[in-house]
């Protein structure tokens, strides 16, 4: 479990920084660039929401104490 929330938070932080890379190169008016970092800040987006929910979905599943 430890270890899907660990990548989840991985994922949200590559989806961040490639956010910022894209608006960078936006600014800069190199939007070609800027465009190809937007694709992959969504794919590590819905990376992480996937693993987020298999998370979720596992953590529901675990017996209490």
């Amino acid at each position: 479990m430890h270890e899907l929330h660990r990548e989840t938070a991985e994922q949200h932080e590559r989806a961040a920084r490639a956010h910022r890379t894209a608006a960078e190169h936006n600014e800069k008016g190199d939007n070609d660039t800027g465009n190809w970092h937007s694709e992959r800040a969504a794919e590590y987006a819905d990376r992480a929401y996937e693993l987020a929910k298999k998370a979720h979905n596992k953590s529901g599943q675990m017996e209490k104490f």
